[in-house]
This record gives structure tokens, C-alpha cells and sequence, in this order.
């Protein structure tokens, strides 16, 4: 292959790329009211959703319900044949029903429409034609029309396809946002893996609580060498009732041998520094590594609900135990 023929290759996957991105540039331009409807619609939803399609729109269905049963809104997909063939008996009167098809005019879905509409099961239709058998079937009507398929011969669902998958993924994220889904329960849905491993991990689980050294504000910078050795360069300063007044770290002493010869008798209340960035007890391990990336610490004491000294956690323990 020669460098012309490559780059009228490259030519071609930047023309689908930019069809596509566009598609949906348009997509965000035209969604209105009926988002908010079919949004406030699932919401309100007392029991499934189900999601069916045929074809490519099957395959999206089945992303789509994918994303809404791991973002607290269960959701199950139904083939539209096999549900014609048995499967019915999953559907029920509180359910609602999304049925994705770019005609709108799948054969298919006919039946499966017919009985949602005598069960009184809403449908909210995904589809590229409004005026379609499914849009005046449908209680809302998401527009996913594109003016062209990314196919050079404009037979295989492409653009179209992945308008819809663009629009599902809208309605699911603004939709885990209205239900008031937070990370806490999207750890409780993925608690396998690094995800959930970010998600659910505390400070306490990695900070080190035993045997770890600390100082009173009485202590002089001569008291700090071993415990900075020990402790990585960070030794965390306590007042009464140990709470929490300031850290000392290496780089403090370092630049304290440079400007005073005598900094072994140094009081540590001198050189600390006061009012330090903590992490409390509970806290997501993953929120207590942004804070040290943000301010460049390499670890924080960890603090109860009063102030009080229960450890100290180390970006390095942290990294090795998958909260980044």
C-alpha cells in the first residue's frame, strides 16, 4: 500500500468520525421538552424498564438497558420475537417500555407494541421517524433522525445507531441525576474490579495506625530525625487531647539545617506547619488522594470527627492499594 492509498483511507475514517460527531452535535440542538417528559416518565416508573429492538437497534437497546440497570433505574431487555414467544410474562402494568427503531416501522415490534398498549404500558419511542407506526404508538418521542448514515452505500446503520446510543446515554445520565444517584450507590452496583475498588475504599483501611510516631509541640527538632526516617518524612504534630496542630516533614528540616546551625533545639512549634491538610475518618481514599495531588503532600494525618490524631495515610500505600 502506498502512501496515497493510506491516506485516502485515513480520509474515509475521518469523513465517518465527522458525520457521526455531527449527528449528534445535532442531536443536542433538537431535544426539548419530550426529553424531560420521557426523563420524568422513568422516574416515576414503579417497576421495569423494558428495552427492546431488532437488528443494530437491539444491539443498542441492550446497551441502553445495561446503563440504566447500573445507574439505579433496573431495566431489562426484551427480544422483541422471543417476547412475542413467552417472554411477555416479564412485562407488567408499572413497567415502562423503551423500544429503539430507526423506521419505526419494524415488523417485529408490532406486536410487541400492540400489547403494551393494552396493558397500559407506556412506551417511549427512540426513533428516526416521528410520524412511524412506533412514534404514534408512543407516549414520547425521542427524535434520533440523521440526515445521512456514515455508510458509503447508505445500507448499514451507522450514524444512526450511534445517535441513538449518544441519546440513551443522555437520558440515563440526566436521569440517574433527577433519581438523586450518587457514587456511594454506583459502588454498591460495581463492587468488583479497580471501579469498585476506587469506590468503596476508606483512608482507615490504608493509613498506618500502629506504632506510628507523633510529637507534642513541646518537642524539638532533634525529636523529629527518627521519626521522619520511619515515617516516610512526614510526623504529625498534636496538642491536647492529640489533636491535630501541625506536621513536620523533611523538607521542613532540610531547609531549617540550611539557614540555623543550631536547629536540633528548635521547637517543632516553630518550624510546623500549622492548621495542616488532614483526612478524616470515612473519607473515600480516591477524595484523599486528589487533596495530596492538588497541595503536593505526600501524606495526611488522618482525624476523628474531633481533630484527634487515628493515624497518619501515605500517597504511596494509597496508589498501592487501587484508590488511583
Amino acid at each position: 500500500m502506498n502512501a496515497r492509498e493510506r491516506e485516502d483511507l485515513l480520509r474515509e475514517a475521518r469523513r465517518v468520525l465527522d458525520a457521526e460527531s455531527e449527528a449528534i452535535a445535532v442531536l443536542s440542538r433538537r431535544i426539548g421538552p419530550e426529553f424531560v417528559e420521557a426523563v420524568e416518565l422513568l422516574a416515576g416508573a414503579r417497576g421495569r424498564v423494558i428495552v427492546s429492538g431488532i437488528g443494530k437497534s437491539g444491539i443498542i437497546g441492550r446497551k441502553i438497558a445495561a446503563t440504566l440497570t447500573s445507574t439505579g433505574t433496573p431495566a431489562t431487555f426484551l427480544h422483541p420475537v422471543e417476547g412475542l414467544h413467552g417472554d411477555l410474562g416479564i412485562v407488567g402494568r408499572e413497567d415502562v417500555a423503551i423500544l429503539v427503531s430507526n423506521s419505526g416501522n419494524t415488523s417485529e415490534l408490532t406486536g410487541l407494541m400492540s400489547y403494551f398498549v393494552r396493558l397500559g404500558v407506556p412506551i417511549i419511542a427512540m426513533t428516526g421517524d416521528a410520524d412511524s407506526s412506533l412514534g404514534r404508538a408512543a407516549r414520547v418521542v425521542l427524535d434520533c433522525s440523521v440526515q445521512n448514515e456514515a455508510c458509503p452505500f447508505v445500507q448499514a446503520p451507522t450514524t444512526s445507531t450511534t445517535a441513538t446510543l449518544a441519546m440513551g446515554d443522555a437520558l440515563a445520565m440526566v436521569l440517574l441525576q433527577r433519581k438523586g444517584f450518587k457514587s456511594e450507590d454506583f459502588a454498591v452496583l460495581h463492587p468488583g474490579g479497580s471501579l469498585g475498588r476506587k469506590l468503596t475504599l476508606r483512608v482507615e483501611e490504608v493509613m498506618v495506625q500502629d506504632e506510628y510516631p507523633w510529637l507534642g509541640e513541646g518537642a524539638a527538632m532533634r525529636d523529629c530525625i527518627v521519626p521522619l526516617a520511619e515515617m516516610r518524612g512526614t510526623v504529625p504534630i498534636v496538642g491536647e487531647g492529640k489533636q491535630v496542630v501541625g506536621v513536620v516533614t523533611a523538607g521542613d528540616l532540610t531547609r531549617l539545617m540550611e539557614r540555623n546551625p543550631g536547629f536540633l533545639d528548635v521547637p517543632v512549634r516553630d518550624v510546623m506547619t500549622r492548621n495542616p491538610k488532614v483526612a478524616r475518618m470515612g473519607e473515600l481514599a480516591s477524595a484523599a488522594v486528589h487533596r495530596m495531588e492538588k497541595h503536593g503532600i505526600m501524606a495526611l494525618p488522618v482525624v476523628d470527627e474531633s481533630a484527634r490524631l487515628q493515624g497518619i495515610v501515605h500517597l504511596h500505600d494509597l496508589m498501592r492499594s487501587g484508590a488511583v
